[in-house]
Parts: structure tokens; C-alpha cells; sequence
């Protein structure tokens, strides 16, 4: 079969791979779409840890195709997404119910093989099925959007209460959306791309900000009567767009760090203004016991007001410099 194998920094390849074979307890599944994910460019990059070579795409929606030994609960021909994340289940942040910070975690598409590729295989534990009709690019959002609740649960905004979200990518829009439906009022977006402020505004938000404008942080306070955001949301991965929100944040506010920034990323805060402010800051990572919550939320978000674009297995380098800033919202590959 043909897979998008990650060898190593810069290089990309279409390989015939052997075909899986599902082992006790797994299924193997024929993978309909499976989304280019910033950590996918990341990992190509160098600036992601994974291994080489290794199957990319952990944003995956697929057919079951065959169901291994032991395997009941789990039917062929069901429409499925994956929760990529494997744990240990015995390290000490498995035992205190932590599986999400595991010292062994490994995901599919990172550590092992992923959803890139015409099979699949991943065990059933970790395939949630979707509610018949749905169509298969929001489906391989399901995980995304399970990332995105574990942050809106980590940062808990209060209904009625602004909301700043910095970053209006896939995920940014997504927490829009959230923020929308946990009834933050209002809802502020920033980014410096037009394209991602007209996705912002498509997704809910009430006002939509470039932060390059000389008077964007006027513009951003005005919103909130110069109070400041009880709740922002970094949610590019940026030292500056931290710095940023750290400033905008109103007293006894939250801040959550949702994008991935560079190991090596260094932002400079204020202590002081942490303590004075009394700032909670927060990081979110992955998406623990989201999944299921997020599979019963596809159905009442506008998640078909994303621009997608796909792509063939064949064409995958032309799929990652898309996801570096193409026309389109979101990329797939479509195995």
C-alpha cells in the first residue's frame, strides 16, 4: 500500500509500504481523510520530535476494513475518527489519572504509523464511531476539536465575559466556536493574515483585529471598557502573541497557551504584572477523555464554513506547502 513517510528534517517520501495486519484488539481502517495538522509542518521541519520514518497524519477519519481478535464493540464497514494518543497505563500520571501527560505517550502519526496512508491500523480503544452521514472531512476534525475543548475546559471562561483569542487558524476558529457556544460575549479574534480574520468572522467572532495595526491594543481594551480579557487564548504557539496576551489580560484573569511554539521559544513576562494582575497562566496539552464529547459536537458547529482543500496521497508535498499558507482553511489528504 502507499503512505506519506516522514524519513527525517526536509524530507518527505510516497512509499509502498507492506500492508498491516490487525493484531489482538486493534482494527485496520481504510482512511477517507486525515488532516494536515501546523505539527505535521512541524515535525518536517525539525522543530517536532518523531520518529523516522514514521507514517504522518493524526487527524484521521476512516472506514473499519477488518477488526482483530477480541475486537467487539467495534463494526466493518463503520465510519470511525481516532483519538491518536496511546498511553502507558502505568507510569505514575497514568495511575492518578493523568494519561494525557504519561511519560510513555506515543500518538499515531507521530511515534507510530498514522493515517496518511491507504490502511490503518490503530487499536479499537481508540476509534470513537460517528453517527451515520457524516461527512468525512468533519469527521477527521473530531480530534482537533477535542484539543480545542481540553483548552476551553483548562481556561473556563464565564458566559457573558470577553474573550480574547489571538491566532484564527483551524484550531483558532474552533475556539471560537467554543467560546461562542459557552456564551463569551464578546468574542474577540487577532491575526495578522486576512484570510484567517475573514475565517474568524465565519466561525463567530465579534469583532476580528489585525494585531500589526499601531492601534490594536487600544482597539482590543476598547471591547472590554479598558478592562482587559478575563479569558485569551495564545493560539499560535508565539513568545510574542503571549507577551500579548499577558498584556490585554484584565485582573484575576486566564491566560491559556494553546498553540505549540518552538522548543527553544522564550517570551519575557513581567513577574510583577503576573503577581499584581493575580494571572493565571495555563498550558493545554492534547486532548484527554475529549473525544467522545467532541464526536457529539460536529453536528452543532459551522465546521462547513471551512475552505478545504484536498489532496491526494501522490501530491503530498504540495498538500504541506499548502498548510504553510495556501488559499484554503484547512488541508486533507484523502487516501
Amino acid at each position: 500500500m502507499w503512505a506519506i513517510r516522514f524519513h527525517g528534517v526536509g524530507d518527505l517520501r510516497v512509499e509502498d509500504v507492506p500492508v498491516p495486519a490487525p493484531a489482538e484488539g486493534e482494527v485496520l481502517l481504510r482512511p477517507v481523510a486525515a488532516g494536515v495538522c501546523g505539527t505535521d509542518v512541524h515535525i518536517l521541519d525539525g522543530h517536532y520530535a518523531a520518529t523516522t520514518p514514521v507514517t504522518l497524519g493524526h487527524e484521521v477519519a476512516g472506514e473499519v476494513v477488518e477488526v482483530g481478535h477480541g475486537v467487539a464493540d467495534v463494526e466493518v464497514g463503520e465510519l470511525v475518527t481516532v483519538q491518536p494518543n496511546l498511553a502507558c497505563g502505568h507510569c505514575a500520571y497514568c495511575r492518578l489519572g493523568q494519561e494525557h501527560m504519561c511519560l510513555y505517550r506515543e500518538a499515531y502519526g507521530v511515534e507510530r504509523d498514522g493515517g496518511m496512508a491507504q490502511l490503518m491500523r490503530v487499536p479499537a480503544k481508540l476509534v470513537y464511531g460517528l453517527p451515520p452521514g457524516t461527512p468525512h472531512q468533519a469527521a477527521a476534525l473530531a480530534e482537533p476539536l477535542s484539543c480545542c475543548l481540553h483548552g476551553m475546559d483548562r481556561l473556563a471562561p464565564r458566559s457573558g465575559r470577553p474573550l480574547l483569542v489571538m491566532g484564527c487558524g483551524p484550531a483558532g476558529a474552533l475556539l471560537i466556536a467554543l467560546a461562542r457556544l459557552a456564551g463569551a460575549r464578546p468574542v474577540v479574534a487577532a491575526d495578522t493574515r486576512a484570510d484567517r480574520r475573514d475565517l474568524a468572522e465565519r466561525f463567530g467572532a465579534d469583532v476580528v483585529l489585525d494585531p500589526r495595526d499601531e492601534k490594536f491594543a487600544e482597539q482590543a481594551l476598547a471591547e472590554t471598557a479598558g478592562l482587559g480579557y478575563p479569558a485569551a487564548i495564545d493560539a499560535v504557539g508565539s513568545p510574542v502573541v503571549l507577551e500579548s496576551c499577558v498584556r490585554l489580560a484584565s485582573r484575576a484573569a486566564s491566560v491559556l497557551v494553546f498553540g505549540v511554539a518552538a522548543p527553544e521559544a522564550e517570551a519575557r513576562v513581567r513577574p510583577q504584572e503576573i503577581y499584581a494582575k493575580e494571572l493565571t497562566i495555563l498550558g493545554s496539552a492534547v486532548n484527554p477523555y475529549t473525544m467522545a464529547r467532541a464526536v457529539g459536537l460536529l453536528g452543532r458547529l459551522p465546521l462547513d464554513r471551512l475552505r478545504i482543500a484536498t489532496y491526494p496521497l501522490e501530491e503530498a508535498a504540495a498538500a504541506i506547502e499548502a498548510a504553510r499558507g495556501g488559499d484554503a482553511d484547512k488541508v486533507m489528504i484523502t487516501p
